[in-house]
């Protein structure tokens, strides 16, 4: 009789368990694999000799002042995809305030004579501590440093940000951003 009762439950958690924890992953993953394999494999930047440079969709630590930089990490170690997080710094937290000064002198160090407006992600972490993207104004901030750094105009640099500017999405949500791995191995790419 408690065999009879309990067979049943046996057996859908057995049938259940290979569904939705074998047959659906493999179809799914089948599936992402074909139509959308660049995404399926994590949106992965590639030279032309192989060499895996990074993805789009993952931030990466620029501190090189020829380079446009990144928001700050909030994972540890920076730009770690296996911890992302956010810091879960409130306004009136002091180590907030103590990276946002640390950031601040960096910014200022490398480009003494600039004295815009610093955009907030400049000096702020995202949500994930893993953003790939700055804004415009985070993008134009830099711009005057890495042309000078590279001894570009600031025409060509303006020119090179643009053609690696994302809009916004659907047309109408959020704002556009730079994709700052792109603009930066653009810039590397430039020939002078």
């Amino acid at each position: 009789m408690l065999l009879a009762q309990i067979r049943p439950a046996i057996v859908s958690f057995v049938l259940l368990s290979a569904l939705t924890g074998v047959l659906y992953p493999l179809f799914v993953t089948g599936v992402a694999q074909t139509l959308f394999h660049k995404q399926a494999e994590g949106s992965l930047i590639v030279s032309g000799d192989g060499k895996i440079l990074g993805s789009s969709l993952i931030g990466q630590n620029f501190d090189d002042p020829k380079y446009f930089w990144s928001r700050i990490s909030a994972t540890s170690p920076a730009y770690n995809a296996s911890a992302s997080s956010g810091s879960n710094l409130g306004p009136s937290n002091p180590a907030l305030l103590d990276e946002v000064k640390g950031r601040v002198a960096a910014l200022k160090a490398a480009d003494p004579g600039n004295n815009d407006p610093i955009p907030v992600d400049l000096v702020t972490s995202s949500g994930s501590g893993l953003d790939p993207h700055i804004s415009l104004a985070a993008a134009q901030y830099q711009l005057v440093r890495v042309a000078r750094v590279r001894g570009l105009t600031t025409d060509v640099v303006k020119q090179i940000v643009n053609q690696n500017t994302q809009g916004r999405f659907l047309g109408f949500l959020g704002e556009p951003v730079v994709n700052v791995l792109q603009v930066n191995l653009a810039l590397d790419q430039y020939k002078k």
